[in-house]
């Protein structure tokens, strides 16, 4: 229902330009430049070059890991990794709330996937409820790091162990996470990584995989390159998944800058929690102690009683401020045609994710959003608070 009065009194707070949930970080032009001409004048494109190579070696020692495979984009990264370990029908454990990627890759790979409620405080599957959703059909846990929030890994990984399940993570959303001093790609069989452009990290498109050992490496490096293992041997049927020269030349200029990144990040993170702490009706999460975050979203649950409004309300009305909010994950992936008829995808198996999903609403968060927006923008909630409930 609108509220014109409403809809007028915040026409004073509108921005003059939009100002959306992302926004990439860029290298200089010039800086970019100078690898496209090394690229033009060794015409080598693709297929490990020597950008592909230097790219890899230092996101490798970025991340503190052995074994890293670079990918054209982090949806194929997730699909080699279930065919890496061989997993290929049956059924799969994993989250309803997420983007789609997740669950498609199951489906491309004949498994059915088996949706477990997440936890309301970080928003990831809930690993009190994955025992009883094992069979004897259930393959491994696929379990996702939303917005960068690490999972319970050692519950996780505890299940797994006691059922002989294989644990793979979508850390799409958790690039530089580390828990104490480990990073969050170092747990499971294989994590994988995403660099697409809305991603805090960078190479336009592109992913990766971390594994945990040099076999899977190898694995990994033969069913993303068709399965050739050199020009005159297949060893098995593989995909192209490769990462190009261009993407390998962006995301080295990306790593000089994504320390900073998370830092801007972190700063307006802080800033939007102080300006937010005092209006009803708003939950965020707050730092995990002992986790190093990224701060690659900030997402706020909206309780409509207490705040005034419901979040789709919320989501118009900074709409028509010129502020571009997501939500973040709605629909439930469970919900899509595809997969609401499995008996897990049922909303009473779902209690918490279908909660969060009909509440949440990801405000924009990127290193060069200018503190005066961020304030703005929370002025323009704390407005839409007052006026709401004062009706």
């Amino acid at each position: 229902m609108r509220d014109e009065g409403i809809e007028n009194l915040l026409t004073r707070h509108r921005l003059p330009d939009p100002v959306y949930v992302t926004r990439p970080t860029m290298p200089e032009l010039s800086s970019y430049h100078s690898h496209l001409e090394e690229i033009w004048r060794s015409r080598w494109l693709t297929n490990d070059g020597r950008f592909h190579s230097e790219f890899e070696d230092k996101l490798r020692q970025y991340l503190h890991v052995e074994h890293i495979n670079l990918f054209v984009n982090g949806t194929i990264a997730l699909l080699v990794a279930l065919q890496a370990l061989d997993i290929d029908g049956g059924e799969v454990l994993t989250t309803p709330f997420t983007f789609p990627a997740t669950i498609h890759v199951l489906h491309w790979n004949r498994i059915t996937p088996v949706f477990c409620d997440i936890d309301a405080d970080t928003f990831n599957i809930d690993p009190t409820g994955l025992e009883r959703r094992i069979t004897p059909d259930t393959k491994a846990v696929l379990a996702v790091h939303v917005y960068g929030i690490p999972c319970d890994v050692e519950a996780i990984q505890s299940i797994a162990d006691r059922h002989g399940l294989h644990v793979i993570y979508d850390a799409a959303h958790a690039f530089g996470v580390n828990v104490g001093d480990r990073s969050i790609v170092k747990y499971g069989d294989i994590s994988a990584l995403s660099f697409h452009a809305t991603k805090l990290f960078t190479t336009i498109e592109g992913g990766a995989l971390v594994s945990g050992t040099e076999r899977e490496r190898e694995r990994i490096r033969f069913l993303k390159n068709f399965g050739i293992s050199d020009e005159e041997h297949v060893i098995g049927p593989g995909i192209n998944g490769k990462m190009n020269e261009f993407q390998a030349a962006f995301g080295l200029l990306e790593l000089e800058l994504v320390d900073q990144e998370i830092e801007n990040r972190r700063r307006l993170t802080q800033l939007y929690r102080r300006h937010l702490e005092g209006i009803k009706g708003l939950k965020y999460p707050n730092d995990v102690p002992g986790v190093r975050h990224n701060y690659g979203f900030f997402p706020v649950l909206v309780e409509p009683g207490a705040f005034g409004t419901d979040r789709s309300r919320l989501s118009d009305l900074l709409r028509l401020c010129n502020v571009f909010p997501r939500k973040y994950f709605f629909p439930l992936c469970s919900r899509y045609p595809c997969y609401s008829s499995l008996p897990s995808a049922s909303p009473g198996n779902l209690p918490t994710a279908t909660m969060v999903a009909d509440r949440v609403l990801c405000l924009p968060l990127y290193g060069d959003l200018e503190e005066s927006v961020v304030k703005t923008i929370c002025g323009i909630i704390e407005t839409i608070h007052t006026e709401t409930t004062k009706r």
